[in-house]
């Protein structure tokens, strides 16, 4: 790909820049730019990854599941270099090694997806909306008047576990030890991990299976309503008349993922909601005066999903040789669809680092991935970030931020972009 229209700064970060760096990960946006004008089907040596950061490639590569294998290209990077040995752990200490079934290809994850959706309806996803409020207003009532509080440890990540928990039909106050395996399980597609920590996560993988299997044997004998619930018990009905159940090591897989997934991804994107208030200038008066129209907030929620989204990357595998892009990928070959470059990608989001909730294409972005791996929690996700985004409004007034911008820190993870912790004073909104 030629380079010669990009300034010497820019074929110089090409060049010697990666995804792996801590720093980029942290500020990523002018290596996702210079990438998009000069690279953007681009070979990262260190990640041995092929990162895809335009639009209009990402969506290639998502329309074509069969060609890009999610399948292969997840499970080849789950605790990559070290797979043989996690594997082993989990079947000796955690009651098995069970295969992500969502991170599948059709014709098998149609029929994943179609029994995993029987915990998320859009009834089961509207009648949450009541008790997601009530929570968020308990978690805000219970900092109001402290002036002070850490935005991701005390209101994002408990406020997404709760509902999970909830929904899923977990013990309450667990948020200490669902965090903890949420950055276990993360940390096995983030490929930031030494073979000590491998070890250490997979043993908090084992702890988290063998709760998840506790609560599906429960389940098993008494169906209650929740997601466990839903998922031991899913069918479908055959044409020959026979019904298709989950097996046990799917079941296993999915309401693991569904409990990291509903809670990791949405509790950054709460987590980045705060960090706009209290780093973008006039950000919070724009959430005020749009805060009591639903179709206004609704455009906020999908907006700040585009600029700040939860999700950095996810991973495919080229079954074949195949172009995108102009590049020509070879078969085997492992891709990152940078889903936070594509959502900045100028030919399709002009001016994309301006928050504009009238873009006529506000939801084209890719923040919750596309074609037949489309989220399957999107509804819940984009509920909880606009309860809290409403509800912010009307308890905390005089948000900012108590630490130097430069010293936020992120997780460091090819997979999201996660702030570690971010403390922040306020004062209790008067009526």
């Amino acid at each position: 790909m030629e380079t010669q229209d990009l300034s010497p700064a820019d074929k110089e970060l090409i060049a010697s820049g990666t995804l792996a760096d801590h720093e980029i990960q942290a500020h990523p946006n002018e290596f996702y730019a210079a990438l998009r004008h000069g690279d953007p089907v681009h070979f990262d040596p260190k990640l041995e990854s092929w990162l895809i950061t335009r639009h209009e490639d990402i969506l290639f590569v998502q329309s074509d599941p069969m060609t890009f294998s999610v399948n292969k290209g997840y499970h080849t990077q789950q605790a990559r270099g070290m797979q043989a040995e996690f594997q082993e752990i989990l079947r000796t200490e955690g009651g098995g090694y069970f295969p992500d079934a969502i991170m599948s290809d059709p014709p098998y994850h149609t029929r994943i997806r179609k029994l995993m959706e029987n915990a998320f309806t859009a009834h089961r996803v509207k009648e949450l909306e009541p008790r997601i409020t009530a929570t968020v207003r308990e978690l805000l009532e219970s900092v109001a008047d402290k002036g002070s509080a850490d935005a991701v440890k005390e209101i994002a990540v408990p406020l997404t576990i709760r509902v999970i928990v909830e929904q899923l039909g977990l013990d309450h106050g667990m948020e200490e030890q669902i965090s903890r395996w949420s950055v276990a399980v993360t940390a096995q597609i983030g490929r930031m991990q030494n073979r000590e920590q491998m070890m250490e996560n997979a043993r908090q993988i084992c702890d988290l299976q063998h709760y998840i299997i506790g609560k599906m044997k429960e389940r098993e004998a008494n169906r209650g309503e929740d997601m466990i619930s839903d998922m031991v018990h899913a069918e479908l009905p055959n044409p020959d008349g026979t019904t298709d159940k989950l097996t046990f090591e799917e079941a296993v897989s999915l309401i693991r993922a569904t409990l990291i997934a509903g809670n990791d991804t949405t509790a950054t994107a709460i987590g980045n909601l705060f960090y706009l208030i209290t780093t973008r200038e006039g950000f919070a008066d724009l959430l005020k005066d749009v805060v009591e129209d639903d179709r206004k907030l609704t455009r906020f929620v999908e907006e700040l999903l585009r600029i700040e989204p939860p999700v950095r990357a996810l991973s495919r595998m080229a079954t074949k040789e195949v172009v995108v892009g102009g590049t020509t990928i070879p078969e085997g070959a492992h891709l990152l669809l940078v889903y936070a470059s594509g959502n900045d990608d100028e030919t399709v989001f002009p001016d994309p680092r301006k928050f504009d909730l009238d873009r006529p294409n506000i939801a084209r972005h890719v923040a919750f991935g596309g074609g037949p791996h489309r989220c399957v929690g999107l509804a819940l996700a984009r509920m909880e970030v606009k309860v809290m985004a409403r509800e912010i409004v009307r308890h905390l007034d005089n948000i900012k931020l108590a630490i130097p911008v430069e010293d936020i820190r992120y997780v460091p993870t090819v997979a999201t972009r996660t702030i570690e912790s971010l403390p922040i004073t306020f004062t209790r909104r008067q009526a």
